[in-house]
């Protein structure tokens, strides 16, 4: 199982790299079988959930990254280090499905925002 105290280059954890390539099996196993961080953030200022967003293709692959990372209580309202949003990123890219899941994240989580999200 993966070390919960290593980094990369980019002081990212392992979920981080993982989400970003895809690695649904990995990510759900770390999450469900260790304490790792889901929110930690790495020195770019992205969490697994902004690496699955700004780093991946948009596809089902990354889409059931970023519902495992929500169901294992990352934060959808959470920026990078620029003050934008994995769904605004999402929106960016033009991955329709993945702004979905997280606008219906962001409304759960702040319900008094109606899901509006940060800036």
């Amino acid at each position: 199982m993966a070390s919960l105290s290593l980094t990369n280059r980019y002081g990212g954890v392992s979920v981080i790299p993982a989400s970003e390539r895809g690695h649904v099996a990995y990510v759900r196993a770390v999450l469900a079988e260790t304490d790792i961080d889901v929110d930690h953030v790495n020195r770019l200022g992205w969490t697994a959930l902004l690496e699955a967003v700004i780093l991946g293709d948009g596809g089902r692959t990354h889409q059931e990254v970023v519902e495992v990372l929500l169901a294992a209580g990352a934060d959808p309202l959470l920026p990078d280090a620029e003050g934008t949003t994995a769904r605004a990123h999402a929106e960016r890219r033009g991955f329709r499905a993945i702004a979905e899941v997280l606008r219906e994240a962001e409304t759960r989580a702040d319900p008094e925002r109606g899901g509006a999200g940060r800036p």
